[in-house]
């Protein structure tokens, strides 16, 4: 058995547990483009060599040689730096300050409508605030969707998130309570631009956030409005972002609500055609699809 077999294996074993830590996690997949394929091979790879060093140790006559585990070792480290380097997300420079105010409904609205391009405009200097409406305590635990909301807020960089306690399911009862909350909101923020729900929504709660924003920001001059699972035929999207960096990113930020996961419409594979669709609206690989209300071109600032 030699020791220098052992040690490394034991080493490169300990750092590949070490990487599926959520913070760790979180860090690989939110700074770079594809960072979930980067985490899973920052995760793998040392194992597997390790593996292969502590097996050969144990088994001296393996067919394997052993320096053949250090050859992969030291492969595996250039090719993650490179991919390190190489993959990580550039947002554009930008001398402008802005400030955002998406509203929701419901916990995971924001991520599903615009999470990649929160983290977009986050990544070029954006002060992004959130505020949801509801803790979505119809068919789910309120508090657990409440964490959820608070994880995923975090993880996309939003400088605040604050979810009320509204009536799930029964926001038409309380317009006038939504407006004054939102309005106190954007007194509080002063936000360069809002985004909330669109009107073409067959969701009830979804279109009483709607009007209730719009009379909440009769004044301001920047109101977009994002698409979601349950928007009708007639939404009907004119500006994009493009977000083709940022899909790996939407889809982590979605996923953090663990408890509506099930549903079909938090799969990866949905999330990404919807970006793909509006993509090809756009002329780009991926992109989030909106419908201004209005919207002064010096306040959006994304590219």
């Amino acid at each position: 058995m030699e020791l220098i077999d052992v040690m490394s294996g034991a080493l490169l074993v300990t750092l590949g547990i070490a990487a599926f830590h959520p913070e760790f996690r979180r860090r690989i997949v939110r700074l770079n483009r594809r960072g979930r394929t980067l985490h899973a091979i920052l995760a793998i790879v040392p194992l597997a060599i390790g593996l292969h060093s502590l097996s050969h140790a144990i088994v001296p006559f393996s067919p394997v040689p052993s320096g053949l585990g250090t050859l992969l070792a030291l492969v595996a480290l250039i090719v993650t730096s490179v991919l390190l380097v190489t993959r990580r997300i550039q947002p554009a420079d930008t001398n402008r300050t802005r400030r955002v105010l998406v509203v929701g409904a419901h916990p995971d609205d924001l991520e599903l409508g615009c999470g990649g391009t929160l983290a977009k405009l986050i990544d070029e200097g954006a002060e992004v605030h959130a505020i949801v409406m509801t803790n979505g305590s119809v068919g789910a635990e309120g508090d657990t969707r409440v964490t959820e909301a608070e994880t995923a807020a975090r993880f996309l960089g939003i400088a605040s998130v604050q979810v009320f306690d509204e009536p799930d399911t029964n926001l038409h009862l309380v317009e006038n309570r939504l407006m004054q909350l939102i309005e106190e909101t954007i007194k509080r923020v002063e936000p360069d631009l809002i985004f909330t729900h669109s009107a073409h929504d067959h969701h009830q709660d979804h279109e009483s956030v709607h009007r209730a924003t719009l009379r909440a920001a009769r004044g301001h001059q920047s109101i977009l409005c994002f698409e979601s699972p349950s928007a009708t035929r007639e939404f009907s999207p004119s500006v994009f972002v493009d977000v083709s960096e940022y899909t790996d990113i939407k889809v982590h930020a979605v996923h953090e609500h663990r408890d509506q996961r099930r549903k079909p419409y938090m799969h990866a594979n949905v999330l990404l055609g919807i970006t793909a669709f509006r993509g090809r609206q756009a002329r780009c690989d991926h992109a989030e699809g909106f419908e201004p209300v209005r919207l002064a071109f010096s306040t959006i600032g994304v590219n």
